[in-house]
């Protein structure tokens, strides 16, 4: 078992290493300020522009496709313990 239970968690640590290297990546990116930041107050803020959106969409990706890895090493685990009860 504990070898069977090493390869599923070497395979959770790898899916949360691969989410937060893209995580961190996304992050470093800059954010471009919004149009009308500066010290005038009476300026109307502007909707989030297209940078925003691609970054935000990006970030949703990652934790999808973090999801589903970390989902399928959950199944792992769940089948290993399955055939160790067996």
């Amino acid at each position: 078992m504990a070898d069977a239970s090493t390869v599923a968690r070497d395979r959770i640590d790898k899916a949360l290493a691969l989410l937060e290297r893209k995580v961190l990546e996304l992050k470093a990116r800059p954010v471009p300020a919004p149009r009308g930041a500066d010290d005038d107050l009476f300026t109307i803020p502007t909707p989030a522009g297209p940078d925003e959106h691609r970054r935000i969409a990006e970030l949703e990706a990652a934790g999808r496709e973090a999801s589903a890895a970390l989902a399928a090493a959950a199944m792992a685990v769940r089948d290993i313990l399955a055939r160790d009860d067996a």
